[in-house]
């Protein structure tokens, strides 16, 4: 038996290798010695890079660089030998780096973003791969391109600091000074949503409120960025409204793709080729996966779909552990999810489950691998579509 184990990370309590770690010692306490292939896993957030650095030769640089409030941060990013490196926003400008009390989209921004992609330049690198994905921005990108050189300008002439609030001012975009060797570079972007720029399935009315936006600041922001869509539209002739990935990370995949010429791919898709997934589900005959939550935003290019999808075409079952279930997580059945477990359920709250991740978790697995144990013994009908 040969059982594959590629989880998403569970954000601020289990790594995608932590789950791996705890699979693999359910599955021996139930099977015994078994043959396990653990694949670091991220689709563009946050653990992107751990999971490069993980699964690859690849070396770790670390760089002192503007948090998502212009605060010191250090965010460290992939380089490879042969010119190669991935970026990580979540590790520059992501929303973990800000306290709950202090998110605020109006002010956060990307820069720190555009500071790591300076130095993968100076350090040669030709094809960058950015993982957008763990924002606390929604600034479309401005600061991550004020960093490469971009300029943007209000009416009267005057140069924005690149924030969200001032999306609405923007009025001239000047990408005369952008840093040339971005002329040479490829640029691929992992994005872990396909949302477009703005409306109500758009950067701001979508992910606003987790980075701290009420009701008001979610109406001014999106005032906002529709004024910023019409001025790449007008500079560009690119609609980013239908584009999908404009709106990912707050609005950053806007830029990339119009501004800097980009190519948006979801997160999931070059991990798994990264991580040689396809050549891991040969001979499997389970694959586990999952992630902190499974909702609507897990069937729009997130990691249980990418993966789902993969294996439901290699004819290999997939069971997903997740941290919760929210509204639209029944989508996954059609994505190649044969079983869903949450850890939060009944009487647990997605709080305590949070606390208890691990043991939870563990116990989780341990009680399904024996179910599994038992289906393959015939001792029992192993149900699926099940949570």
């Amino acid at each position: 038996m040969k059982l594959v184990f590629a989880s998403d990370s569970f954000k601020g309590s289990i790594d995608s290798s932590r789950a791996a770690e705890l699979l693999k010692a359910a599955a021996r306490e139930v099977f015994g010695e078994v043959e396990t292939v653990s694949i670091p896993l991220a689709d563009g957030g946050e653990g992107t890079v751990d999971a490069v650095l993980a699964s690859s030769d690849a070396k770790a640089v670390t760089v002192e660089v503007h948090g998502p409030l212009m605060e010191p941060a250090y965010a460290k990013y992939a380089l490879f030998d042969d010119g190669r490196a991935v970026i990580e926003m979540a590790s520059a400008s992501g929303l973990t780096l800000v306290p709950e009390d202090r998110r605020d989209p109006m002010e956060a921004t990307s820069s720190g973003t555009g500071e790591l992609l300076l130095d993968a330049l100076e350090k040669g690198a030709e094809d960058i791969t950015i993982a957008i994905g763990g924002s606390a921005t929604n600034d479309g990108g401005m600061g991550f391109m004020r960093a490469l050189g971009a300029a943007f300008f209000d009416e009267d002439g005057n140069e924005l600091e690149g924030r969200g609030r001032d999306l609405a001012d923007v009025s001239h975009i000047d990408l005369s000074c952008l840093d040339k060797r971005l002329a040479e570079a490829r640029l691929s972007v992992m994005c872990d949503v396909d949302n477009p720029l703005t409306g109500k399935n758009g950067a701001t009315y979508v992910y606003g409120p987790q980075k701290g936006a009420d009701e008001e600041t979610l109406a001014e922001l999106e005032r906002g960025m529709r004024n910023y869509r019409d001025v790449i539209l007008d500079l560009t002739g690119i609609d980013c409204d239908r584009v999908a990935g404009a709106g990912a990370a707050g609005g950053i995949g806007a830029a990339l793709y119009a501004l800097l010429g980009a190519e948006l791919r979801p997160g999931i898709e070059i991990m798994l080729d990264l991580t040689g997934f396809d050549k891991a589900l040969a001979g499997a005959d389970l694959v586990i996966t999952g992630e902190g939550r499974a909702d609507f935003q897990s069937l729009h290019g997130k990691a249980m779909q990418g993966i789902g999808k993969r294996a439901k075409e290699k004819e290999v079952t997939v069971t997903a552990i997740v941290g919760c279930l929210g509204e639209g997580w029944e989508g996954l059945f059609d994505c190649g999810i044969g079983k869903i477990i949450p850890l939060a359920h009944g009487s647990i709250s997605p709080e305590e489950a949070m606390e208890r991740a691990e043991e939870l978790y563990y116990d989780a697995a341990l009680k399904f691998f024996r179910e599994y144990k038992d289906a393959r013994e015939g001792k029992h009908r192993l149900n699926y579509y099940w949570t």
